[in-house]
């Protein structure tokens, strides 16, 4: 029984072709599963896509105009684990023909899984869907937007609000200013055991609050085609950084064009579908923007989310970047913004803005908030990334 398995599962890895060597027949659900496999994998020898499993998942009234894929797309989810079909669905969306089928008809949006990679890939088509499907898009979009603040909100308003809270700390505060869960924990010494009592010879304070903002934060965003999935989650990221009132955020995405969609970090959805994924990339004339409205560069954290292969005046780029750092704005370059590992980049760009200090890497959201608080901080980043095991692009080694 034991050999019977592996031998099924090698047939449905091999995709029953002569030369799998199984000699495997396969019947009902592995039947089934070896359809699904098979329309997708097989997809150019098949010339399109083509899948059948009967009549069952036929509804009266309700059959969908591409059939094939709507069914398709719902076994897929009834064979296998939630990631795997994420996997699946993610490599049918690079198939131009079934690109189309998967995002421009409700009916068969409406059955697939929701991901980051989804969303990017309807920010890719933007104009391109129809008016029908629309209401559909919003509501996958609103889906993956809510699922990422529940999981990222947390921890990034923990992160910075604690870095804040300590660049205004004072050891002189007034009583409704002491911090007294710090306070209580620098004085843990001088408890007195005849009093029952702590003697608060050192007080923690938070600081008189202010209207002002204590950090600017400018989050500078390509919006080429292989930055999708970097845009998304900085539109989340920025959002919760904008409901913070000791930050002042702003979102700047470019292509070759510069669009300011600070306005609406309060409707992330809003905002994703602002952007036009595509099209060319002139970095400079994003940071032209960027130099003029900055109004406090010593307070001021530039996040620059690029690639960094510039379309346009690269030797102005270069010079802008100069200039900002000059000013006192503290500059970080995230090459990716998602979990797809070790992002293409210009190489040559990258070791110049190494040359000038500026940390060169790739970031995974879970570690966005800490790279934050640590940039909030002042504190060295070289070591913060050497700490989190972070490769710096452009770096000497020695």
């Amino acid at each position: 029984m034991q050999n019977q398995e592996i031998l099924t599962r090698w047939r449905l890895i091999l995709g029953g072709d002569e030369a799998d060597g199984t000699g495997c027949t396969l019947s009902g659900r592995d039947a089934q599963i070896d359809a699904a496999l098979a329309a997708l994998y097989e997809f150019e020898r098949k010339k399109g896509f083509k899948y059948s499993q009967g009549e069952k998942d036929r509804r009266g009234g309700r059959e969908s105009s591409n059939p094939s894929v709507a069914r398709w797309l719902g076994d897929i989810r009834n064979y296998f684990p939630n990631t795997v079909v994420q996997v699946m669905q993610n490599d049918a969306l690079k198939q131009p023909e079934l690109k189309q089928k998967l995002m421009l008809e409700p009916e068969i949006l409406e059955l697939a899984t929701p991901d980051v990679k989804l969303v990017a890939t309807l920010m890719e088509l933007g104009k391109l869907i129809p008016s029908k499907t629309k209401d559909t898009a919003r509501r996958v979009v609103q889906k993956v937007v809510d699922e990422l603040i529940e999981k990222l909100q947390q921890k990034t308003i923990q992160s910075i609000s604690g870095a804040l809270n300590r660049s205004i700390r004072n050891r002189r505060p007034r009583y409704n200013e002491i911090d007294w869960n710090t306070t209580i924990r620098k004085n843990l010494k001088h408890y007195q055991a005849d009093y029952k009592t702590i003697i608060p010879e050192e007080r923690v304070g938070y600081g008189r609050k202010t209207k002002r903002s204590l950090k600017d934060v400018v989050l500078c965003l390509d919006q080429s085609g292989s930055m999708g999935e970097s845009v998304v989650y900085s539109g989340i990221f920025g959002a919760v950084m904008a409901s913070l009132p000791m930050i002042k955020t702003q979102m700047v995405v470019f292509d070759t064009e510069v669009v300011d969609l600070s306005e609406d970090l309060k409707d992330p959805v809003e905002l994703l579908f602002g952007v036009q994924l595509g099209g060319g990339t002139d970095i400079n004339k994003a940071l032209n923007y960027c130099q003029q409205i900055i109004t406090k560069p010593d307070d001021t954290i530039l996040v620059m989310i690029t690639d960094l292969c510039e379309g346009g005046n690269e030797q102005q780029m270069r010079k802008r970047i100069e200039e900002l750092i000059a000013s006192g704005v503290q500059v970080i370059c995230l090459l990716a913004l998602d979990d797809s590992g070790a992002p293409y980049f210009d190489a040559q760009n990258a070791k110049f803005l190494g040359n000038l200090g500026i940390p060169v890497f790739a970031c995974t959201p879970d570690l966005f908030p800490e790279m934050m608080a640590a940039a909030i901080s002042k504190q060295d980043m070289t070591q913060w990334a050497g700490d989190n095991e972070i490769v710096l692009k452009g770096q000497k080694t020695a």
